[in-house]
């Protein structure tokens, strides 16, 4: 340090930025760093998911792009056609009208899934527990069942001579249904078909929207009511808006299951189906693929519908986001 003039020391300059001297600087705060375990965690489920979805629609996409027929099957060479299956599958009208069937009969049957399982949910909240318990075992009961040994199931009920369905309606005055097919028509077909899809399909509604409604405040309800709001307005104001969020999950899910159903489609044009007036998308792949041996238009078909599936996923992810965002 310097020396003034009499001998004493003069003090030392403060620093230039008006902070401490460089010496007492506090040290940079260190970036946390990402705790490794979730992530750790998920590489299992990531392995397992490339493995079992991810491979296998990789090699559909490609045969999708290739001329894959019973030759290459057993080990011939498969040619790349580049967009010409796509272009035949899109050019050919009775993809689009499998395609067409397919989405009025996920539609139709949707709609009568969410109502019919929406209005056992509310019954339940209104039965005691005993018959709360009654019903649980039944709905149980009807999804446990394989999808198979219910189409066999309803079609004993619905057989032509011996059905008990055709032996009650002809009990009633002026109708005749014995020896009346269900499956030769395609509008009865479907209606047949509906009718096993909803009866599986009703209890993971009811399940899940029972769980919704056991989460709605009493209190809230018990004001509407007495503001003289009716049970129907008091769903429509209260209860939905709550229940908002998982009724468009399972509306999404719905969708995307009726939309690719093919079990019950296959078994009953088994029983007496006609398979060209009743395919929908998921039988029309089969049939393309293993019936016609054309896997390279089947792959595309199915790549389609992939597509059509992803797009369905995105919205409802995006409606989720959003709902959680609000």
């Amino acid at each position: 340090m310097a020396l003034a003039p009499s001998g004493m020391r003069t003090p030392a300059p403060p620093p230039v930025d008006g902070g401490r001297p460089d010496s007492a600087a506090a040290p940079r705060p260190r970036r946390r760093r990402r705790p490794l375990t979730p992530i750790m965690l998920l590489v299992p489920t990531t392995i397992v998911l490339l493995a079992i979805i991810g491979w296998p629609l990789l090699q559909l996409v490609i045969i999708s792009f290739q001329e894959f027929g019973r030759p290459q099957v057993f080990g011939a060479p498969a040619p790349f056609v580049g967009l010409d299956n796509y272009a035949d599958v899109l050019t050919d009208s009775a993809f689009w009208a499998v395609l067409s069937r397919s989405f009025l009969f996920a539609a139709v049957n949707v709609v009568l899934t969410m109502t019919l399982g929406t209005l056992v949910a509310v019954l339940m909240m209104r039965l005691t527990r005993f018959f709360r318990l009654l019903v649980s075992i039944g709905l149980l009961l009807a999804w446990a069942m394989p999808a198979l040994t219910a189409v066999v199931v309803w079609g004993w009920m619905f057989d032509t001579q011996f059905g008990v369905i055709n032996y009650l309606l002809s009990q009633l005055p002026g109708v005749d249904m014995i020896g009346h097919s269900w499956l030769i028509e395609p509008l009865s077909f479907f209606a047949v078909a509906t009718v096993i899809i909803t009866w599986q399909s009703v209890p993971f509604v009811a399940f899940t929207i029972y769980a919704g409604l056991t989460q709605v405040p009493g209190e809230v309800l018990e004001a509407a009511q007495l503001d003289g709001a009716g049970g129907l307005a008091r769903f429509r104001l209260i209860v939905f808006p709550y229940l908002k969020s998982i009724f468009i999950v399972v509306t999404i899910l719905q969708v995307i299951w009726d939309l690719r159903v093919f079990t019950q489609i296959y078994a009953l044009q088994g029983i007496g189906g006609i398979r060209e007036q009743t395919s929908t998308i998921g039988v029309y792949i089969f049939q393309t693929s293993l019936g016609t041996g054309d896997f390279g238009a089947g792959g595309a078909i199915a790549v389609i519908l992939v597509i059509i599936m992803m797009s369905i996923s995105i919205y409802y992810v995006r409606k989720s986001i959003q709902e959680e965002t609000l």
